[in-house]
């Protein structure tokens, strides 16, 4: 049994197992994906201030998102196909997150659909939304996830249309996928993926096939997803859904002061400093890049949280420390899931936590609440604004 010490370590381990189109498909970015690496290395240019000699007894990482209390200030963010990681997969991360005491988000185009994971856990999740053109679908998705007694709605502003993924299309990665050769002899060697796989009947877009008419497979369901995201999405949909849904509403992919000054007067709960992992505008800023400015401008009017390129406890620590009230894991546990199932996801917060603890205290703080830019060295002057 493989050591784990890291997320890298997960990755590596998930990388064998997973079979590579959807292995790809969590790990890859838009074009020349120099955003998607940006986002890790921006953290790494970050330098923290140790301190000695401090009483850094009794440290506590418990804070709030959104009113809801939390471990420490993470959620697992809205991942595509989860369940192609591993059988089963939405289910096993909200499992391991309720477990562990933060936020779970479940991504409109999951395996499992919002009925069976709420079927699973006791704790309320989150539910993520992409803007259709099918409105009508989108009002029977708020109403599904208001069944679930899902706590929060995150709606997605940056995919009207989708940047293109290189590794994507050389995989024939599509709904359902392409069996091409290469496809099926790199199944052949994941037995472990593949034996979890046929154990479930999990193994299609759950919140849409059989509650769109004419979707009732994978086959009808990629000339319906092909038409489907709305590049029309603009601040008056945002009123739509907030007219049909009263409870917290958070908006992802916020990179601009001008769109997060939009956001906070839209009268949601908090947004989400993203470019997507890296999967849209590649070109754009790191996330963590673009943070202080966001912060400079709306902090004080909305939550403001980020995502993108967060593999451990320090850059969650960076994170909070340059503004943000929370932070969302997206690879990072997929990894995890991808490697070990619901087992994995637990190591992968067990990591994120114990770094976060360690090195809070090393900076010579007790509480997650008294962190802020002191902690850092350099710390970058917002652009923009």
């Amino acid at each position: 049994m493989a050591v784990i010490t890291c997320i890298e370590d997960l990755r590596l381990l998930a990388k064998k197992r997973v079979p590579r189109m959807f292995y790809d498909y969590a790990d890859s970015g838009s074009w020349t994906e120099s955003t998607y690496r940006s986002n890790q290395q921006d953290f790494e240019q970050l330098k923290l201030r140790q301190r000695v000699a401090v009483n850094i007894d009794n440290r506590s990482l418990r804070t709030q998102m959104i009113g809801q209390d939390v471990a420490m200030p993470v959620a697992l963010a809205p991942v595509g196909m989860t369940g192609m990681q591993h059988a089963d997969g939405e289910i096993l991360a909200a499992r391991a997150a309720e477990k562990f005491g933060v936020p779970f988000t479940l991504s409109t185009v999951s395996i499992c659909s919002i009925e069976d994971v709420a079927e699973h856990t006791r704790a309320p999740f989150w539910f993520q939304l992409y803007m259709m053109r099918d409105r009508d679908f989108i009002g029977r998705l708020i109403e599904r996830a208001k069944a679930a007694n899902c706590s929060a709605l995150m709606l997605t502003l940056d995919l009207q249309i989708l940047g293109q993924r290189h590794k994507d299309l050389k995989n024939g990665l599509s709904a359902p996928p392409k069996p091409t050769l290469a496809n099926l002899l790199n199944l052949a060697t994941k037995p472990r993926w593949g034996l979890g796989m046929l154990g479930t009947p999990r193994r299609h877009f759950g919140n849409i096939v059989g509650h769109v008419k004419g979707v009732e497979n994978m086959g009808s369901l990629s000339a319906w997803t092909s038409q489907q995201f709305d590049p029309r999405l603009n601040w008056a949909d945002v009123q739509w859904i907030r007219k049909r849904w009263d409870g917290k509403l958070i908006l992802k992919g916020i990179m601009d002061a001008e769109d997060a000054r939009l956001a906070a007067d839209s009268g949601a709960d908090a947004l989400v400093v993203s470019n997507h992992g890296g999967r849209q505008l590649d070109g754009a800023p790191s996330s963590i890049s673009a943070l202080p400015a966001i912060v400079e401008a709306v902090g004080s009017r909305i939550e403001v949280w980020m995502d993108g390129g967060i593999r451990s406890g320090q850059d969650v620590l960076k994170a909070v420390a340059l503004g943000a009230r929370g932070t969302l894991l997206g690879r990072a546990y997929v990894y995890g899931l991808g490697a070990r199932g619901e087992q994995g996801v637990t190591e992968c917060l067990d990591i994120i936590r114990n770094e976060l603890d360690l090195t809070m205290a090393f900076c010579g703080l007790t509480d997650i609440h008294q962190v802020d830019a002191g902690i850092l060295l350099n710390v970058p002057r917002p652009a923009g604004g």
